[in-house]
């Protein structure tokens, strides 16, 4: 007891020093705890491409990496709590494309008002989620099959909407929700991703049926035995995995001032990446919300840095590959360990 003490000034009492400890520091550990080593990663990654990379530790870069990690970092939200409960969705990518593509053939062809249409992209993504959870639940198709089968269906009417022609231009205002600062740093797609990882965190960690997934990814069987209704709550995931997919479509859209059939590709596979890096295991019942930021910071920053020290964005695959497989087979490990 003496030793604890000696290391507090005036042998202060553990639980007067908790209380006194900044509100922000306390929640901050509580969001990022059992992300150590992806954090670590991070700050290492950060560092050597700060020596590196040109011009890379600058703010309007730091500002530009957030900016083209916010459709990342939407679509991961949705896929962490896929991945908790044992699956995988690989028609992220291919459903934000069809529902950005609904968005503009709607407010331009349709005459539809923007937030209607806005609605209507999410509402689209929604329901090819719910395909999705229909397809696992019901038909006891693998995730994987489910979900590329609706990867290649989505692209599909994707194009078929405009016969594969993007459509430019959208209102000044839509433009603006991904392009105007506020307090010089932040823009309204960037809060709309904060307030997303916000609200993902408090559900999984707080709510029943946020912790009910982590039941199902553990083991389906004994989340049934346990009274958890396992197909409703899978589908539900799906559901929210592809309404965060409209929504993805909607930010990337107002970035790009523009829809594009073929917007959204490659997305399946960065978005596993962030999530396996931030800690969640593809067998299920693991898996953190602030890991994933982690995650697609991670993502966001080799990128980035990369891309500053004019790398090929065909190795940059390659590169991104290799971190996939580094960080299954640390999961491995963890496993065994464990």
């Amino acid at each position: 007891m003496s030793q604890q003490l000696a290391h507090r000034p005036g042998g202060a009492d553990p639980a007067g020093a908790d209380a006194k400890a900044p509100i922000f520091s306390t929640l901050s550990a509580r969001f990022f705890s059992g992300s150590g080593g992806a954090l670590l990663g991070l700050l290492v990654l950060f560092i050597v491409l700060s020596i590196a990379a040109p011009n890379f530790l600058t703010t309007r870069n730091l500002i530009n990496i957030l900016d083209q990690v916010t459709v990342l970092g939407i679509l991961a939200v949705g896929a962490t709590a896929v991945i908790i409960t044992g699956g995988i969705d690989l028609s992220v990518g291919a459903v934000l494309g069809l529902s950005t593509m609904v968005l503009g053939w709607l407010s331009h062809d349709g005459g539809w008002p923007m937030w209607l249409a806005m609605l209507a992209a999410i509402g689209v993504g929604a329901l090819a989620g719910c395909l999705n959870g229909l397809g696992i639940t019901y038909a006891q198709l693998p995730p994987f099959i489910a979900t590329l089968a609706m990867m290649s269906i989505a692209r599909g009417l994707a194009n078929l909407i405009t016969d594969g022609q993007q459509i430019v231009g959208y209102p000044e205002w839509f433009f603006n929700l991904s392009s105007e600062r506020y307090l010089g740093f932040f823009s309204v797609t960037l809060l709309v991703v904060l307030a997303l990882y916000a609200a993902g965190w408090a559900w999984l960690k707080y709510r029943s049926s946020g912790r009910s997934i982590y039941a199902i990814g553990g083991g389906a069987e004994v989340a049934r035995l346990a009274g958890i209704h396992v197909k409703k709550v899978t589908i539900w995931v799906y559901i929210a995995a592809g309404a965060l997919a409209g929504l993805g479509g909607i930010a990337l859209a107002s970035r790009l001032d523009s829809s594009q059939p073929s917007a959204g590709g490659g997305y399946e596979l960065d978005v596993i990446a962030a999530v396996v890096i931030g800690g969640a295991s593809l067998n299920g019942g693991v898996g953190r919300i602030g890991g994933t930021v982690i995650g697609v910071l991670i993502i966001g920053v080799l990128r980035n840095g990369l891309n500053l020290m004019g790398v090929s964005p065909f190795i940059q695959q390659i590169v991104i590959g290799a971190v996939i497989a580094i960080a299954v087979m640390a999961d491995v490990l963890r496993r065994k360990r464990s």
